[in-house]
């Protein structure tokens, strides 16, 4: 069974594609970015606060999947500039402080709107009681 996830506090698809797929035990996201759903604006003029929204938009999707980020097994981190990665890593980390996900980090070229960062996660939920 796949069952289509969509929550009004994360990044809205700017395209065709879903927030999230969950099927089985599993949520797959799509890439997010910096979008702050509250003030409808992109943060992305420091990576710090960018990489904080885009945390916070998987975890409204992970919520809305009835799971937590904490249950993330898996991300993919797409950064326009690797000598961003040690400001980036260092708040990233603020999110997972015991048993981070496995993680793959890519330079990519320019991204859609500016922004220097978009995170994809697979993450786990677990059976209901």
């Amino acid at each position: 069974m796949v069952e289509v996830i969509k929550t009004d506090k994360g990044t809205p698809p700017g395209g065709y594609y879903s927030q999230g797929i969950k099927t089985g035990n599993f949520l797959f996201t799509a890439g997010q970015i910096a979008y702050n759903p509250e003030t409808k604006k992109l943060i992305n003029e420091n990576i710090e606060d960018e990489t904080r929204q885009v945390m916070q938009n998987l975890s409204a999707i992970a919520e809305a999947a009835g799971t937590a980020l904490k249950n993330t097994v898996k991300t993919t981190v797409f950064l326009t500039d690797m000598r961003l990665f040690d400001r980036f890593n260092t708040t990233y980390s603020e999110f997972f402080p015991e048993n981070p996900p496995a993680r793959s980090t890519v330079q990519v070229g320019p991204l859609l709107r500016e922004v220097h960062l978009e995170i994809e996660a697979i993450i786990y939920c677990p059976p209901e009681s």
